[in-house]
């Protein structure tokens, strides 16, 4: 792949957030943003501009399903992974429902996320 992917980051608990955006920098991938939360991420994902969106599930205010929702609002063709350590075949349903392309167990690795993200991206370059 030529181009580099654009990935932007939405975790709330923060030694998780930063490990997720070391790896995948380190890995090639050009980290253009990363969210606290649902509403930090809705705020910033249209100039962020990303390739794919990787979103945690379990956070405070707003879950990843309803942040997932609101990102399709105003960006419907932007991919997203539900990265996640809650993950059920409910849980799976409702992410499709709500337009995520990707639900991924944080116990599947980080090598499983990468291979992923390429995955999903590999039709834009």
């Amino acid at each position: 792949m030529a181009e580099t992917v654009r990935v932007m980051v939405v975790e709330d608990t923060a030694h998780v957030r930063k490990m997720l955006v070391s790896m995948l920098e380190l890995d090639g991938f050009d980290v253009v943003a990363e969210a606290t939360d649902g509403a930090e991420a809705i705020a910033v994902v249209e100039s962020a501009d990303p390739d794919v969106v990787v979103v945690d599930y379990k956070m405070p205010d707003m879950d990843g399903l309803e942040t997932a929702r609101r990102i399709r609002d105003l960006r419907p063709d932007q991919p997203l992974i539900l990265h996640t350590a809650y993950i059920d075949d409910v849980i799976q349903q409702e992410a499709e429902a709500a337009g995520i392309s990707l639900c991924l167990g944080k116990i599947e690795g980080l090598n499983a996320l990468e291979r992923e993200i390429r995955r999903l991206c590999a039709a834009l370059f």
